[in-house]
C-alpha cells in the first residue's frame, strides 16, 4: 500500500518546494491549501463573487499536474490589459466552475481531470473568513493581503493572528490528516499562509489525533512584517503554538551561500530580509539540518533534496 503524505501550505512555496519533488515518487499525496487570500486576482474574485480564494488551489494543482507544458502554461497565464488585467486564467476557470456547479469539490475534481492530477487537492475550508493580526502595539490588522504586504510599520512584531469569523475545516481535509502517514507543514509565510490553515477549526485538532508523523519544513529567509530576525527555533515555536505543539521533526536549511547570491535574489524579492538563523545546540533527532538549496541560482528549496529528506522519514 502506498504511503500517504499530507502537505499543508499556501502561496508558491509549498507547491514548488514539496509537491513538485514528491510527485515523482510512488505516493498518495493530499495537498491542503490556504483559502483566505485577499489580494490580487484571488482577492478580487472573492470580493466580486463571494467565494473562497482560488489561487492556492490552482498552484497546488499545477505543481502536481501530469500534462503538456502548453496546458501548464495556460493555467499560470495572467491577463495584462483591459478589464481582465491582473486576473489569472485558472482563477477565472475555478470561479466559473464553482459558480456553475455550486459544488466546490466537483469543480476541483474536474480541474484534476483536465490537468491529469492523480492526487488529492483540497481546500482547508470553504467558510468565508478573514485573517486578522494583533501587533505588539495593540493595533489590529485585518485581511491576509495587509499582513502579507504590510502598509503599517513592518518592524512591529505580530503578537498573534486569528480568524474572523471562525472557519470550519473541509471534512475531506480532516479525513486526509487522520489517514496520513506523514503530515508536512510548510514552507510558506508563517502567519499569512501557515497559521491561517492551522487556525481553521478541526485542523490542529486532527493533527493532534493523527498517528502520522508531523513535520515542519522551515522557511529559508525571513520576511519583512512577519518574521523579522526569526531563527529556526522562532519559526518552530510559532508553528507549535498554532498546531498544538505536535511536531515530530523540523527540517531546516543549514547551508549559507555567498552573500552576492543572496543579494541578487533579494532584488526580485524585496520583502525578504535575511537567511533564517540557525540556533546553536538544536536537539538532534527532532531537528534535521541539510543543504536544501539549489546548487546555484535562486535562494529556494530544491524539491528533489526536500523529497529525499521526507522520504527518509517514512
Amino acid at each position: 500500500m502506498r504511503k500517504h503524505i499530507v502537505c499543508l501550505g499556501g502561496g508558491n512555496a509549498m507547491p514548488k518546494a514539496v509537491l513538485a519533488g514528491l510527485k515523482s515518487y510512488p505516493l498518495s499525496i493530499s495537498a491542503i491549501c490556504a483559502m483566505l487570500d485577499s489580494g490580487g486576482s484571488s482577492g478580487r474574485l472573492r470580493k466580486d463573487y463571494d467565494i473562497v480564494s482560488p489561487g492556492d488551489i490552482r498552484r497546488a494543482l499545477v505543481a502536481l499536474a501530469r500534462t503538456s507544458p502548453v496546458i501548464e502554461k495556460l493555467f499560470t497565464y495572467s491577463f495584462e490589459v483591459g478589464e481582465l488585467s491582473g486576473h489569472n486564467f485558472a482563477n477565472l476557470l475555478i470561479t466559473a466552475l464553482e459558480l456553475s456547479t455550486n459544488d466546490y469539490g466537483k469543480a476541483i475534481d474536474e480541474l484534476r481531470k483536465i490537468l491529469n492530477v492523480p492526487h488529492q487537492v483540497l481546500p482547508v475550508t470553504l467558510d468565508k473568513s478573514n485573517l486578522c493580526a494583533v501587533l505588539e502595539n495593540g493595533k489590529i490588522i485585518k485581511g491576509e493581503i495587509n499582513i502579507d504586504l504590510p502598509k503599517h510599520d513592518g518592524n512591529l512584531r505580530i503578537k498573534k493572528v486569528y480568524l474572523e469569523p471562525e472557519a470550519r475545516a473541509f471534512p475531506k481535509a480532516v479525513e486526509a490528516i487522520k489517514e496520513g502517514d506523514l503530515v508536512v507543514i510548510g514552507p510558506g509565510d508563517l502567519y499569512s499562509s501557515l497559521a491561517q490553515i492551522l487556525l481553521v477549526k478541526g485542523i490542529s485538532e486532527s493533527i493532534l489525533k493523527t498517528k502520522a508523523k508531523i513535520v515542519y519544513l522551515c522557511n529559508l529567509m525571513t520576511k519583512y512584517g512577519e518574521t523579522n530576525n526569526f531563527s529556526v527555533l522562532n519559526f518552530t515555536n510559532e508553528i507549535e503554538n498554532y498546531s498544538g505543539g505536535s511536531l515530530d521533526y523540523v527540517i531546516y536549511n543549514d547551508f549559507f551561500p555567498e552573500k552576492e547570491r543572496v543579494e541578487n535574489y533579494k532584488k526580485s524579492h524585496p520583502e525578504l530580509m535575511e537567511l533564517v538563523k540557525v540556533n546553536e545546540n538544536l536537539p538532534e533527532g527532532k531537528f534535521i539540518g541539510e543543504n536544501l538549496l539549489y546548487n546555484k541560482g535562486p535562494i529556494e528549496h530544491d524539491p528533489e533534496k526536500v523529497a529525499k529528506v521526507l522520504m527518509n522519514l517514512i
